[in-house]
This record gives C-alpha cells, sequence and structure tokens, in this order.
C-alpha cells in the first residue's frame, strides 16, 4: 500500500536525523528540534500500524484517528524538513522530502475520507494545533532564527610596556602584553590571529604644511590594504610605516571559551639606531561562534611563495606574502550536514613591507578562486557567526630610548 510506504520512509528519515540531532547537535533547540523528530517518527509508526488496522482488520475502534494524527504528523515534519533543504545543496534531498510531502498530503486526504471517527474532535484538534505550534516554533527558531546573541564578540586588549636597553646598549625592546576576553556566554574558535607593530618615521615641517598636502597625505593613505592609521598634521610628516615584527599569537583552529580569557606576551626587538620616531602597535583576530558551526583540526598548507594556492583577488595585492591554513567545516545539525556540501575554511595570514592582517573564507572545495557577492558574504556571516576584534594602534614614540646611546 502507497500510504505505508510513504509513512514508514518517512519514519525512518525522521526517526534517523533526530537520533543524530540529539546526538551531536551544537545548540539545545538544536537537540530539542531532534527530539521532537523523533516523537514525530514515533507517531507516524503508529499511524502506519493503524492505517492497516483501520483498512483491514478494525480491531481498535480508533483507529481511523490515530492514522489520521500519524499522517498528519508525517506531513508536517515533511513539510518542515523539504523548507530546511531547500536551503541546503542536495538536489537528491530536495527531490525526496518533496515527493514526500506530496505523499504524505495524498495520505492526509486518503484517509480522511475513510470517514473517520474522531471523539471529543474540539479537544483532539486542539491538542493537535498546540503541538504543532509548538513544534514548528522551536523549528523556525532553529533554521530561520539564529541571529540570538548577534551582538557577542570576544575583545583584543593591548598593553604596551616601557622600552628597555639591551646590556651592551645597542638594542632595545619592547615587551606587549595581548589579552583575549570573552565575556559572552558563546564559545568561539579563532579563525585567525595576528599581531604586528610598524616602525614611523615622522619628521617636523619647519612650517605649516598646506592644505594641498593634507590632500596628497590622504590620497596615498587610502591606497593601503592594510589597518595601519594614517594620521594628518600641521607640522608632523608623517610617512607610510614599515613593518618591523609580526606573528600570529593564537593558533588557527583554538578556542576560547564563555567567560574566558588567554593572555600572551611577545616581544619586538630593534637596534637602538632605528631611523624610526615611533612604533604602532597592532592585534587582529576573526572568529566562527562553537555553536554555528563544528571545525576539524586546521592544519598548515603551504604559503604563496612556493606553490600554496593563493586565489586570484588576493593576487591583487602588491608585495604581499601569504601563509595558508584549512580545516574542514562541519554544520551545527545533522540536517544541515546531510544536505549541504561539505565546506572548508581557509586562513590565509599575510604580511607585506606595510602591515599584516587575516583573511578568511568558508566555501566548498574548489570554490576558493571565487570572490564572494556582498549578499553572500553576509549570509556567510550570519550562519557561521563570524565576528571581527582588533585593537590598536598603540602608539610608543622612541625619542627617549634613542637618545640613551
Amino acid at each position: 500500500m502507497g500510504i505505508l510506504l510513504v509513512l514508514l520512509l518517512s519514519a525512518f528519515l525522521t526517526g534517523r536525523f533526530g537520533i543524530a540531532n540529539v546526538s551531536w547537535a551544537l545548540t539545545y533547540t538544536g537537540r530539542i528540534t531532534g527530539a521532537i523528530l523523533i516523537l514525530a517518527a514515533a507517531t507516524t509508526v503508529l499511524g502506519a500500524a493503524a492505517v492497516v488496522d483501520h483498512w483491514y482488520r478494525n480491531s481498535f475502534p480508533y483507529s481511523g484517528m490515530v492514522a489520521l494524527i500519524g499522517t498528519v504528523a508525517a506531513l508536517m515534519t515533511n513539510g518542515m524538513l523539504l523548507l530546511e533543504t531547500l536551503k541546503g545543496d542536495s538536489t537528491a534531498y530536495r527531490v525526496l522530502w518533496g515527493l514526500l510531502t506530496a505523499g504524505s498530503l495524498w495520505a492526509v486526504i486518503a484517509v480522511w475520507r475513510t470517514s473517520v471517527v474522531i471523539p471529543a474532535p474540539k479537544r483532539v484538534a486542539a491538542a493537535v494545533i498546540v503541538s504543532s505550534c509548538l513544534a514548528l516554533a522551536n523549528f523556525g527558531y532553529q533554521s530561520f532564527y539564529k541571529p540570538y546573541q548577534s551582538g557577542a564578540k570576544p575583545v583584543i586588549k593591548l598593553t604596551v610596556g616601557k622600552p628597555m636597553l639591551s646590556q651592551n646598549r645597542k638594542a632595545f625592546s619592547v615587551p606587549v602584553d595581548i589579552k583575549l576576553e570573552n565575556q559572552s556566554d558563546l564559545g568561539f574558535y579563532v579563525l585567525g590571529a595576528e599581531f604586528h607593530a610598524m616602525g614611523e618615521r615622522v619628521p617636523l615641517s619647519p612650517r605649516d604644511r598646506l592644505r594641498t598636502q593634507w590632500r596628497a597625505d590622504a590620497e596615498q593613505w587610502s591606497k593601503s590594504h592594510f589597518l595601519e592609521t594614517h594620521p594628518l598634521s600641521r607640522r608632523e610628516i608623517h610617512q607610510p610605516g614599515q613593518l618591523v615584527a609580526a606573528q600570529p599569537w593564537m593558533p588557527p583552529g583554538h578556542w576560547i571559551e564563555s567567560n574566558d580569557e588567554f593572555v600572551t606576551r611577545t616581544v619586538v626587538q630593534l637596534p637602538i639606531g632605528t631611523p624610526y620616531d615611533q612604533l604602532a602597535f597592532y592585534a587582529t583576530a576573526s572568529f566562527a561562534r562553537k555553536d554555528r558551526l563544528g571545525l576539524e583540526k586546521v592544519d598548515p598548507k603551504g604559503n604563496s611563495w612556493s606553490g600554496g594556492k593563493v586565489p586570484r583577488w588576493m593576487k591583487t595585492q602588491k608585495d604581499v606574502d601569504s601563509v595558508i591554513y584549512r580545516g574542514r567545516v562541519r554544520e551545527n545539525n545533522a540536517i544541515d550536514e546531510q544536505t549541504r556540501d561539505p565546506r572548508f575554511v581557509t586562513v590565509y595570514w599575510t604580511f607585506g613591507p606595510h602591515g599584516a592582517s587575516v583573511l578568511e573564507t568558508i566555501t566548498r572545495s574548489g570554490e576558493e578562486d571565487r570572490k564572494m557577492s556582498d549578499a553572500e558574504t553576509h549570509d556567510l556571516v550570519n550562519r557561521y557567526g563570524i565576528v571581527e576584534a582588533q585593537t590598536g594602534p598603540f602608539e610608543q614614540t622612541l625619542w627617549d630610548i634613542k637618545s640613551q646611546r
């Protein structure tokens, strides 16, 4: 019988995804959704048994009502799963759940036409409506309304110490403490984190600089690809900074839990005769929420100067090198994990004479070269809860330390 085939196949798939969601979904609502799917699968199985009794045996007086409830449960779950798979990449699952939704609708109509006897129809209808609304609300919240706590993100703090002379007075060092604070109730994966220091020459003009010179400075600064700040001054002649130190300060793929912090220290060393007047310190990082994705080990995958694959849209940046990391991304629930193609995060730690930064992409395998549209980028950021944090510049004058040579 076609109705039995639709109900049993619906129950098998629904129960399979429900068990998987209960086992490893990354959010509480995802696990509740799994429990609801298991309950719907059990109801559908009971409905299939009731269909057999209703059509052939009539040994149970309310088998028609149970059959109708089972077919309605199958229709609702198949319809919701169809809506979810429409956001995925799998054509096979879309077709499958499209057929199951149509089949379960036909089953509901077929059972209803057998003049099912429903005792206390108002109470039964109220119970079905209430339970259906609760299931729809939970499923909709999990699948279509994910930006809860969307403003949460870690904070980076820099503390720059006092420059210290070496024993032979030919060099000096500046200690810098980097502190990552996560004051939210969410955990975050670290996609990439970088620290860099810029050496700046800032000679003074003997007279006030003209407005045309300010405009020329502004045009020059606008061409930079990095986070370096570009002040305008009446007397100071700011020149493009030169990178003097850069490093990742937290490995890609590591994480910080809710209400936790991470502290590290780095030291920037320069010869006492350095031509720079100031040092500027920057720290940046990008994160993804742990309730939006699972991240497998992120491994180094080469570099831009010895065969590592760099997207074409990055090759337009002149004199910029990159170290590349890549890892597999897991979706935060079993339905999306099955119906979406595998995604991979690629992290580029980029650096050049005029700065450093971290870039990351999450794409399907082979799509690293494709530059995303603004709409695609927005959807990606919302889906995986990607946030960025940065601090700096922290300016440190070198006149005091250089006067001691």
